[in-house]
């Protein structure tokens, strides 16, 4: 395993469609261990490959209070509920930025497990709330596109303020 480079806003790979990947390689499951590794480091609760520069539909999501690591291969939202719940969102490709999203309470999701098979989950809960802003990154839509025009103003600022005091910037 593997601590990965995570690229920064306003990289390119976090703003494009990734493409799909094989469940079933060894290259996947490889990568899967690697990206958990790197979400851990960096810290966070889900990454995805987008978020190193590879442009492959996985996601891992390791929640505190949750069962252990899940991996998801081509995952997609097949349906949301219209009731809603705000709570409080960053991105390892952003650290120290966070701001309310609001977003569906439940979703569906279908992916593709290790052995090819698709699958469905239902989530709710914060488990939702990162399903739904992963597949967005690897749809290309990154967390901030979430936010209302005053909320991400806000939030590029202190995001460039940050990267001015690091040196970045």
């Amino acid at each position: 395993m593997a601590i990965l480079p995570i690229i920064r806003y306003p990289h390119a790979c976090l703003q494009q469609v990734a493409t799909p990947v094989d469940a079933t390689s060894t290259q996947t499951a490889r990568l899967a261990r690697d990206l958990l590794e790197t979400m851990h480091a960096a810290p966070g609760i889900g990454i995805t490959a987008c978020h190193v520069g590879i442009l492959l539909r996985l996601v891992v999501i390791d929640l505190p209070e949750g069962p252990g690591p899940r991996i998801y291969a081509n995952p997609e939202i097949v349906w949301q509920d219209s009731e809603t719940a705000t709570g409080e969102e960053g991105s390892v490709s952003m650290p120290g930025i966070h701001a309310p999203v609001t977003r569906p309470a439940r979703v569906r999701v279908r992916h593709t497990g290790p052995d090819g098979v698709d699958m469905e989950e239902e989530a709710e809960g914060l488990l939702a709330v990162c399903l739904q802003h992963e597949i967005d990154q690897i749809n290309g839509i990154f967390w901030t596109r979430r936010l209302s025009p005053l909320r991400r103003e806000r939030a590029m600022k202190r995001y460039g303020k940050q990267a001015r005091l690091n040196g970045a910037g």
